[in-house]
């Protein structure tokens, strides 16, 4: 096992020696990591947009106010009462997928990349800065990438349930808006 695992190692380190032969690599791999860099921040942003857009419609309209309304529930039309449901869970689901997205992450390793893991690393990065290892260089940001797909994974599958919440919620305004 313990040779088979030392192998592995010299295989692993080997390949990339071959990778790093060619810059082109290593510069792939910078702009993979900003990439992913920035689609971690744009579904920040999306985020906040919903958030946004969903905090002023349920304060701002009368309908969006009325849907926490207890007698609207225990008075409404059977219409109105469902779409009003509708839109309450809707816009609960939306807000709440809104604030998990922007909720702080982490992977299951650091990198030096990451400010949470600079003093683990740092005494790494130096070292490997002082006698100039490329190999240092690439498995950081093959390393980082692996973290940040795994960050902007977490982060999409909860824009995407704030967004399709967020139809969800237009729509039953909408209808309330025809009823009423």
């Amino acid at each position: 096992m313990a040779k088979s695992t030392s192998n592995t190692a010299m295989l692993e380190a080997a390949t990339t020696q071959k990778i790093l032969l060619s810059k082109d690599y290593l510069d792939h791999l910078k702009k993979v990591n900003d990439v992913f860099y920035d689609q971690a921040k744009i579904a920040d942003q999306k985020a906040a947009y919903i958030f946004t857009f969903m905090v002023a419609v349920l304060i701002t309209s009368a309908e969006g106010r009325n849907i926490f309304q207890m007698h609207r529930y225990m008075e409404g039309a059977l219409p109105v009462v469902v779409f009003s449901a509708i839109m309450m869970a809707a816009s609960a689901v939306a807000l709440v997928s809104s604030i998990l997205v922007v909720l702080p992450r982490r992977a299951k390793g650091s990198t030096s990349l990451f400010w949470g893991g600079w003093q683990k690393h740092r005494h790494e990065f130096t070292t490997a800065a002082e006698t100039d290892d490329s190999h240092y260089l690439f498995n950081e940001y093959l390393s980082n990438i692996d973290n940040l797909a795994v960050i902007a994974t977490a982060k999409y599958r909860f824009v995407t349930l704030a967004f399709r919440a967020l139809l969800v919620m237009a729509l039953a305004y909408l209808a309330l808006l025809a009823l009423t």
